[in-house]
Order: C-alpha cells, then structure tokens, then sequence
C-alpha cells in the first residue's frame, strides 16, 4: 500500500480508500485513477484476511453436499453456484462428506474455523434432512433439500408444476386413455413421506389429468434405473396391456421403456408416447430424443448463492425452481384402437 501511495504520489489513506472503493472521504478523479494505475503496475492485490477485520466479511461461502461432486448427475449445481459466487467476487469452499454424519459435522466445524461468511447445506436428490446440529444459529440456505422447523431458505427444484406440466404435453397431444406411470409413488424406508420428486410428480400428472377427464391407468412403482423400466415395461406388453402412452419417472427408466418397446415391436412415438422427468445427457441422444423435463441443476445452486448473499435476515421459506419442458420427438398422437 505504501509503495502504491508513492507512486501514485498520494497519501496511504488516499491510497487505501482508493483501492476499497470508499466514497465517504472525498477523492479527485485524476487521485483516484493515479491511485488504480499505480496498483496495476505494481501487482498490488489487497489482503482479504486483514480487510475482513474491518468489513467483518471473508467473501467466503462454505459448501457441505452428501455426494453431488462425486456423481455424475448433479455437477451442474456446482457450476451454478460457482458462477453466482464469482460474479459477487466470492469465494466457494466446496466438501463432500458422502453421507458420514460425523465428517460432515468435521466439515462444517473446519469451513466456520475459517470464518466462512455462510453456508450451503446440499443434498444430491431432494429430501429432508436434519441439518448438523454445528449449523444452528448461522446464516445458512439449503439446497435441494427440506428441514422443517429448521431457520433457513431452501432451494429445491418444483416437482409438483413438472408433474402437472408433463401432463398437460399429453392432454396436447390428445392422449386420455391408455397412459401408465412408470416409477410411480415410489416409497423410501429412510423417509415416512416417501421419495419428494416421485410423489410430487405424480401429484401433478393426475391432478391434471383428472381436470383434463383423463385418468392413468395403472401406476408401476420400481427402482429408477434403466434395468427397472426395461422389466417392468416388457411384464406390462407380456400381461397383454397395450399402452398408448408412459409416463416415466426419470430419464433412466424411458430408456429402458424404449428397449422394451422396441423388442415388442412397438415405436416410439408411433405407438407409444413416452414423456419423462430429469433430461440427462441421455435424453438427447435416444432416438427419437426424449420429451422430459428438466432438472434444473445450474439454477438451483445459483439461486442458493443468491439468497444466501442478500442483505439482511434469512426467512425460512421454500423456494421452487422450474423444471422446463424439453419438447423433443417421443410424443404424438394416440396410435387408434
């Protein structure tokens, strides 16, 4: 600073309230752009640790995920909240516990030692949670998860509109019998009100297919992966069941609809609608390329940043991110009877 200040033919106050941006003490234009050139040239870069004594802010945000770094479906909350932070001139200390209780409370008690300005509890699939008992009493945001009774915003992606959003495609399409769940209402023992995505989306398909004078006629529950959609669908056409249109869970299982379907003879749209929930990278190279809905990863751990970094008191209030509809090519019209 003192080098800066010689250069730049100022004081060191000038050149500190310069350098800060301050506006409560008065500075010339020609002072203040001399102060700039001079920092430039020098390779000046301010110590954050001595400047937080005075701002009481690190610019930091610790993040605590169960296992979103290190899978492959997820990466893109990281994007969106790196992006967020970085364009507030925020660092993001990113951990990953893995779902160890203890490494987690270790995690969070490191990234406060650090005097982390806040934190994003995330969790990889949306559920509830208890958060680390160690969080209590800080500025946090969930992320992608709920903790009712707990004193902070959380950020998950809006299901229960992606249901009824995918429900309304097939009404479009003219489709108001012969529609199947697949990966419907699936329950998890770890949680009494079952898995948050799958129930929500199926409230919404038949909310509105029930508005819409359409019903599903049946609703398949199974695990959500590619062998799942692939078994239950070929038992669905072996049991003597034609339908007209699926509506799967989650991008894993349509695949494996598709197989199905194919080894039966039946084409996708032709035959059999198929509309479904995540687009993941497989979505858009299927042929023909899944309609689904979107997951909206980057959205979500940008607008976790966003929150977190707004002036004043957090409220404990849920917000729900849109999932787009990808329209692509598995929806036409009812095949006739």
């Amino acid at each position: 600073m003192a080098d800066v200040a010689r250069m730049a033919g100022v004081s060191p106050t000038t050149a500190s309230f310069a350098l800060s941006g301050r506006t409560d003490m008065r500075i010339s234009d020609a002072s203040r752009a001399r102060v700039l050139e001079a920092a430039k040239e020098l390779g000046y870069r301010p110590n954050v640790t001595a400047r937080s004594l005075r701002t009481k802010s690190t610019q930091t945000i610790g993040f605590v995920s169960d296992m979103i770094t290190t899978t492959p479906f997820a990466g893109d909350v990281i994007r969106g909240a790196l992006e967020a932070a970085y364009e507030r001139d925020h660092l993001l200390f990113i951990t990953e516990a893995g779902g160890d209780r203890a490494a987690e409370a270790s995690l969070v008690h490191a990234l406060l030692d650090r005097q982390v300005d806040a934190v994003i509890y995330a969790a990889m699939f949306t559920r509830y949670i208890t958060p680390p008992k160690e969080l209590y009493g800080q500025r946090v945001v969930l992320l992608n998860c709920l903790a009712p009774g707990f004193d902070a915003p959380s950020v998950v992606p809006d299901e229960l509109q992606a249901g009824r959003d995918a429900a309304r495609a097939l009404l479009a399409a003219g489709h108001t019998k012969g529609i199947w769940a697949i990966g419907g209402h699936l329950a998890v023992p770890a949680s009494p009100e079952g898995n948050i995505a799958g129930n929500e989306r199926m409230r919404g398909v038949e909310e509105v297919l029930r508005a819409g004078g359409a019903r599903l006629d049946g609703v398949i529950e199974c695990d959500w992966n590619t062998q799942d959609g692939y078994r239950e669908v070929s038992a669905l056409l072996a049991a003597g069941h034609r339908p007209r249109a699926l509506v799967c869970l989650t991008d894993r299982l349509s695949m494996g609809a598709y197989q199905a379907l194919d080894e039966a003879g039946l084409s996708v749209p032709g035959d059999v609608s198929v509309i479904s929930f995540d687009d993941q990278d497989i979505a858009a190279v299927l042929r023909p390329a899944l309609t689904t809905m979107q997951l909206p990863h980057a959205r979500l751990g940008r607008l976790a940043v966003e929150l977190i970094l707004r002036q004043g008191p957090l409220e404990a209030a849920v917000h729900r991110v849109a999932m787009p509809l990808q329209e692509r090519d598995s929806i036409g019209t009812p095949a006739a009877e």
